[in-house]
Parts: structure tokens; sequence; C-alpha cells
């Protein structure tokens, strides 16, 4: 399996600084977060979309995905959903991203309407999706946060263009065994996001393998699997001032999954 970061974990940094943290500190890739706040956004032009991507590409360390905050089950009408998928999905191509997050953002609805409008958007968005060579990935969150609410959305959709990432808190504080959330979306699954926190109650990030969440059990699974994809250390430092700084605690970070892959090969 392959490491990346969220920048998440470094909100704002440059990404002259974003590249230089992931190639000192031994990671493949790196998720952006494309808030407006953020260097990396679907505001920036051309001239500037070239200099990220040449960025890059000049380090050897390749974005993971793009970090969108769309809300496929909201409520409210399509077009603007869409739009804003459709502009992730084209900064993702002008960067050489192959996913783009996006969230259910379904709770003000009843589960079968969330998953209806879920389901009808991202059917229209795989479209565009294909033809740009993007996947679009449902992340596990908020109103479905376990593998078997993803499911019943990527079901109804039906297209390899449309997948699932697997945020390891939020299924865990679904109730969902690491083994349930793998059966339900190893068809769907684009990649893994790791974490740690101290407790459903207290989610300020932790350094991996200090807190209470699975990791340990999720990259055994993964493993027993065969699955080859990424894990990617969301730490969540943007809503928690008083955490750490994620560059502090980048070595250890890596030296633990490189650990948890070797105990579990």
């Amino acid at each position: 399996m392959k490491l990346a970061f969220s920048t998440l974990g470094v909100p704002g940094l440059p990404v002259a600084d974003v590249v230089r943290l992931a190639t000192t500190h031994g990671y493949h890739d790196v998720e952006l977060r494309t808030h407006p706040e953020e260097p990396v956004h679907p505001g920036l032009g051309p001239a500037e979309r070239a200099a990220v991507a040449a960025e890059f590409a000049s380090s050897g360390v390749e974005i993971l995905g793009l970090a969108g905050y769309a809300c496929v089950a909201a409520p409210g009408d399509d077009a603007p959903v869409l739009a804003e998928i459709r502009a992730l999905l084209e900064l993702a191509r002008d960067l050489g991203a192959p996913f783009v997050r996006v969230f259910p953002g379904g709770t003000e609805q009843r589960p079968e309407e969330a998953d209806a409008i879920a389901a009808r958007r991202l059917g229209t968005a795989a479209e565009y999706a294909a033809d740009l060579d993007v996947r679009i990935l449902l992340e596990t969150h908020d109103s479905h946060r376990t593998g078997a609410d993803v499911l019943r959305i990527l079901g109804a959709v039906g297209h390899r263009h449309v997948g699932a990432l697997w945020d390891v808190m939020h299924t865990w504080l679904g109730g969902e065994q690491p083994q349930e959330t793998y059966a339900a979306l190893c068809t769907y699954l684009g990649y893994v996001q790791v974490k740690d926190i101290t407790s459903a109650d207290d989610r300020t990030p932790l350094p991996l393998g200090a807190g209470v969440l699975p990791l340990t059990e999720c990259v055994e699974v993964l493993s027993r699997h065969g699955w080859d994809g990424w894990l990617c250390w969301e730490y969540e430092k943007r809503w928690h001032e008083t955490a750490t700084p994620l560059p502090e605690l980048l070595d250890a970070g890596r030296d633990h999954l490189a650990r948890l892959l070797s105990e579990s090969a």
C-alpha cells in the first residue's frame, strides 16, 4: 500500500512546502483540500493550475485526490451541486489527480430520499467524470457514515467512475466493524483515510496509534484481502488549532503505518 497525507493537516500551506513535506518524510502522495481558503481550489486559472501540476511532477510526489465539499444528498436543486462536482473534476483533470472526494450531506431527509437524490446526481456526474477519466469518491461521512450506508447509493449508481472513500473514524462512529466496511465497499474502494482520536466525544486529532480507532484491524483486513491502494492520513488540524502541528508527527505516522503493514503481511 502507498502512503499519503491530507493538506487538512497543514491548512493554507503553499504547494511548494506541501511537496517538501511529502518528500522529506517519505509519503508517496498528497490529498489536496480544495477549499477556497487553500492554495489549490477550482477558482485557479490555467497558468496557476499548470504551475501546481509542474511542482508535483518535478518532485515525484503525486496528487492522490482533491478533497471537495460538494454534498450529493443535500436538499435543493441538482444544478449547483452538479456544477460544483464538475468544477472539481476539471481541476482534477488539469492537475493529474485520479480522484475527487464528495460528501453525502443528506442529514435533513429520510434515508431513502437522501439515497435517491445522491444516486441521481452521481449518476449524472459519472458521465462527465468518465469523459475526464477522473473518479468520484463518496466518503463515509455525516448522513452515510458506514460502508453499508454508502453502498446503498453506489449500488444504485452502478458506474465505475463513482466509488467510495473509507474514512475509518466515521465507520467506527457508525458502529461498523472493519471487515464489514471492507465487505461493503471493496468493489468500489478508491482509498482509505486513516486518523486517530481520543474518543467518540473528543475528536481532537492524535498521532496515529495513540487513540481509539481500529487502525490495526483496518490494515489487517485490507492486507488479508490483497488490497493495494492508498492509506491517507487525514489529520484534522484545521478544526483543532491546539493540536500538535502535523509536520512534527509525519515521521512517526509513516513509521506506524509501515509497522502495521509489515505486521499484517
